[in-house]
């Protein structure tokens, strides 16, 4: 595989571009005190200029052809200039550059060039420019309520606020430069690489829990495009609803860059740029008057990223499912018993809880715990498996260590069996992987890079678990 090349450019926050669009309806907030934040003058340069006749961004239909470029500059003098969005001395926007065979981009992450202490306010977004759940369901009313019912006989209930989201995203877009958030739109990212943006081939390229998560992904993305379709034609037109592209990368939009706070979505333009970090060193939050607070969490020395926590960290495959991306910090990786989610429930565990160690080879407690659970169900005595479930749920570490002691040959042998076949099956899946990137059409397949790291790291982390159960017998 050929590896990526990558540079990197650095656009400071003070030297952003000169927006012209009349269509802005927004003005400046309430300014804190300068001592808090600073008010950004950037210096006037070229004016905006729409890439197509009605003024919309450009979403590229062909994966073959090149990302179009994101035009992060004039969002940032859009954000400072138009909208009062405040940040800390010495903030910059840091992009790096990938170049691959079927697409160029720039990821944007925010650093700082001074110290910053623990508490100290970072960026401040006032409520009136962040796009919300709330503020969605409230303007749209009643044209949304047929489509929210749709998802809640559909057992989607709990995601009517991201849908409301990616509603208002969709009619932002139809608008073009009409839209306040115009300068905003055009600076985000094209293409994905997450679960929703995935093919059939990616799926048999993945082991099955990141395949599952991948998977379920997809199907929220169709679920919303189908409920999308019955949405009345005033609102968004049918040429939009029927673009999948366009669809797709809405719903991207709404579920990689919001943050979900007591089940409402809202997204606070540039904080949406913040990346995210297993040990982060800033933390959202929003104050009594809804506008959005970034603080570091930590001293942060210069020359820092900044970055806040976009889930557990402990494991990468839910991140890489939602967002796309490898999280090579993750210390562990789920183990994989996927037959077993019933059993799971039962014993009140979740796949954070079940978990392989990359770099020591270490098996969570809870994973014995398990696979001993599903042992006692071929047993003779239902009244075992009884009484093993209730020391589990109760904590009782003695009743669970005289079970593991009887029982130890038997759980062993079903890990020690289970971890070989898992890496036979990552073998397969690495043979599909090479097999596509070889294909004369490989270009059309642009999540291979992410996939087969994804897998590498899987891969590793039951190694290290096979050469430690190999050493214990």
């Amino acid at each position: 595989m050929t590896k990526p090349k990558a540079r990197s450019i650095r656009l400071p926050l003070a030297e952003c571009l000169i927006l012209s669009c009349s269509a802005c309806a927004f003005i400046d907030g309430p300014t804190p005190s300068a001592r808090t934040f600073r008010n950004i003058r950037p210096r006037v340069c070229s004016s905006l200029h729409a890439d197509n006749s009605n003024g919309r961004i450009v979403i590229a239909d062909d994966v073959a052809s090149p990302a179009p470029d994101r035009n992060v500059q004039e969002m940032q003098h859009w954000a400072f200039q138009r909208c009062g969005i405040q940040t800390s001395d010495g903030l910059d926007l840091m992009g790096s550059e990938t170049d691959t065979a079927s697409s160029t981009g720039i990821d944007y992450s925010i650093i700082t060039n001074t110290d910053l202490p623990a508490g100290s306010p970072v960026v401040r977004v006032p409520a009136e420019i962040i796009l919300s759940s709330n503020k969605a369901g409230q303007e749209f009313g009643m044209i949304l309520s047929d489509g929210e019912q749709q998802l809640a006989n559909a057992g989607l209930a709990h995601q009517v606020p991201l849908f409301r989201l990616f509603v208002k995203i969709l009619v932002e877009y139809e608008k073009g430069t009409q839209s306040p958030y115009y300068p905003w739109l055009e600076s985000l990212p094209r293409r994905f690489n997450n679960g929703s943006s995935m093919s059939y081939a990616c799926f048999d390229t993945l082991p099955p829990y990141a395949a599952w998560l991948s998977s379920n992904e997809r199907t929220t993305y169709k679920n919303f495009h189908r409920v999308l379709l019955t949405i009345g034609r005033d609102m968004i037109s049918k040429k939009t609803k029927a673009s999948k592209m366009i669809v797709l990368w809405a719903y991207n939009i709404a579920t990689t860059r919001s943050t979900e706070m007591n089940g409402e979505h809202l997204i606070a333009p540039l904080v949406d740029y913040f990346n995210h970090g297993g040990d982060p060193e800033a933390e959202i939050s929003f104050d009594q008057d809804g506008s959005c607070m970034v603080y570091a969490i930590k001293d942060v020395s210069a020359g820092s990223p900044l970055r806040i926590s976009y889930g557990d960290p402990r494991d990468p495959s839910p991140l890489f499912a939602r967002y796309g991306f490898l999280d090579k910090t993750a210390p562990a990786s789920f183990c994989k018993l996927m037959d077993l989610h019933k059993e799971m429930e039962e014993l009140g565990l979740s796949f954070v809880d079940l978990l392989f160690y990359k770099d020591t080879g270490d098996v969570s407690a809870e994973v014995y715990d398990l696979l001993l659970y599903d042992i006692l169900s071929k047993d003779d005595d239902p009244s075992l498996r009884a009484k093993f479930k209730d020391a589990c749920l109760a904590g009782d570490a003695a009743t669970k260590a005289s079970f593991h002691q009887q029982y130890f040959t038997s759980t062993f042998g079903k890990l020690k069996a289970h971890v070989n076949d898992t890496l036979l099956e990552l073998e397969k899946s690495k043979e599909v992987a090479e097999f596509w990137e070889d294909a004369p059409r490989r270009s059309r397949h642009p999540r291979l890079p992410v996939i087969m790291a994804h897998n590498d790291f899987v891969r590793q982390t039951f190694e290290r678990v096979k050469a430690n159960l190999d050493q214990m017998g």
